[in-house]
């Protein structure tokens, strides 16, 4: 039986989460989205920001796979909320601010995880 290529590619989760970052949070969003990677799960965790964070969330919400607006404990409880919906093969955060000095990380990333053997497509 022959893979598809979603059996061949580990899907990424890429998990950001944000709290009153309006400055940076665009910035954040597009080196995520702008990968040349395919299989990505990009989830978004807010914290019930009330800067302007929300609305540039929902202008890039079409390559978002999931995103929620809502208090939390703080970043580590942001963080568990984005790993319990996250469905990838394999889990990275990106928090607000930090972003991918190129557009072939996620890519490379597969290259090595697949190399080492963290994922097993058998």
């Amino acid at each position: 039986m022959k893979k598809t290529q979603e059996e061949i590619h580990p899907l990424i989760s890429v998990i950001t989460v944000v709290f009153n970052d309006a400055i940076n949070i665009e910035e954040t969003i597009l080196s995520v989205i702008n990968q040349n990677y395919e299989y990505i799960e990009y989830i978004v965790i807010d914290g019930k920001s009330d800067d302007g964070t929300t609305a540039i969330i929902k202008k890039h919400e079409h390559s978002i796979k999931y995103w929620i607006s809502e208090e939390d404990k703080g970043i580590y409880d942001a963080m568990n909320k984005g790993i319990n919906v996250a469905k990838g093969d394999l889990i990275t955060f990106m928090n607000s601010g930090d972003k991918y000095l190129t557009t072939d990380v996620l890519m490379k990333l597969e290259l090595l995880a697949l190399s080492q053997q963290y994922i097993s497509h058998t």
